[in-house]
């Protein structure tokens, strides 16, 4: 079988999505001998994947995510490959291509928060775009051979928006990703003072700007926020500035290596966001012993388990009262470790991969 995967979000240029199709390209990579891939990149990420078995070749294609190019000349340079089966990891399936398909779905995000905050266009236009992800959505979910989720919360959150769909949903979860354990020479983002750790974007829905409400209630700590530089983090940072809080610290992109010692030193790590398909930040922070304090929203206390502890995120006193709690309760945060460890042990890449192949051929 002849089988091609949409990784034009690849590594560190697709953020948590990226994370994904990276896995799973590399996973497959080890367990299957036996059909052919192609695996399709953009410039950004071309050199960024080496393929390590002779199944597998990379493709380049200048069609951009969420572009004309990717409607009007993506589906033709997929066809020439003549491919049996596509796996697109992410909903912008070009309405033109029209072989068979496996969509992976990670969560309705904007289907619950369409406002144009998450923007940096003109509002109309944000509608605009707004309604083409709509269609182009409803045209993947009813087109997909099998529609992948990554937990029971987004298949149910599917099912009650797509409802025609749910005989074809397969939850695959995902798992926490092992960065370098070792903690060795100063890092260039080596954090002086006790930290609260953040990892992700910086979007509306990621609810960040709740730490500009309580930072100044912990002046003990420093709030570190781990992302790669974009509009909605410099607009971030600017309200930061007009407001003069000292403690909130902007790394950037940092590499895997860094983010495992950020991980490991933090004194707690906080996820408050509103809405979550799945989470892999919180994960990732358990298997480095880290305390978790969580949003109770969407997936989180799906994946997370008992292994953390919660907060309604749009309530400042509650995020307060646990933040104390996690930081000085020796008890609490010993307890928090070890469920933490076991928690992330219960998810794993290899299954991931070896579930979604038996989709591929379920196909064929």
């Amino acid at each position: 079988m002849r089988i091609g995967i949409d990784a034009r979000f690849y590594g560190s240029v697709g953020k948590g999505l990226g994370r994904y199709t990276e896995r799973l390209v590399h996973e497959l990579e080890k367990i299957d001998t036996e059909n052919e891939y192609f695996i399709f990149l953009c410039p950004e990420n071309f050199d960024e994947y080496l393929p390590s078995n002779p199944h597998f070749t990379k493709v380049l294609t200048k069609s951009r995510w969420y572009s004309a190019a990717e409607q009007l000349w993506y589906p033709w340079q997929l066809y020439a490959k003549r491919l049996d089966l596509v796996h697109f990891p992410h909903f912008n399936v070009p309405v033109l291509y029209r072989r068979p398909l496996i969509v992976t779905l990670h969560d309705l995000i904007l289907f619950h928060y369409p406002t144009e905050k998450a923007t940096t266009k003109k509002s109309w236009w944000y509608w605009v775009k707004f309604h083409a992800y709509r269609f182009v959505l409803a045209e993947a979910l009813r087109r997909a051979q099998t529609i992948i989720t990554v937990s029971d919360f987004t298949k149910h959150d599917i099912e009650t928006n797509y409802p025609s769909v749910k005989a074809k949903i397969v939850v695959t979860k995902e798992a926490a990703e092992q960065f370098c354990h070792f903690v060795g020479e100063a890092s260039p983002h080596a954090i002086l003072r006790p930290y609260i750790l953040y990892v992700g974007n910086a979007y509306p829905h990621k609810n960040l700007e709740i730490f500009l409400h309580i930072a100044k209630q912990f002046p003990v700590y420093d709030f570190v926020l781990v992302g790669k530089e974009d509009f909605f983090y410099k607009r971030l940072k600017e309200r930061v500035e007009s407001k003069a809080i000292q403690n909130i610290v902007f790394t950037g992109y940092v590499s895997d290596r860094e983010l495992g010692r950020l991980y490991r030193q933090a004194q707690a790590y906080v996820f408050p966001s509103l809405y979550e398909g799945f989470g892999l930040p919180p994960l990732e922070a358990m298997q480095y012993g880290t305390p978790v304090l969580a949003s109770d929203r969407g997936s989180l206390p799906e994946i997370l388990g008992e292994a953390a502890l919660y907060f309604d995120p749009l309530k400042e006193s509650e995020l307060c009262t646990q933040l104390e709690r996690i930081t000085q309760d020796t008890l609490l945060r010993k307890s928090l470790q070890e469920k933490g460890y076991a928690q992330a042990a219960t998810y794993s890449w290899p299954r991931m991969a070896e579930q979604t192949l038996r989709e591929y051929k379920k196909t064929f």
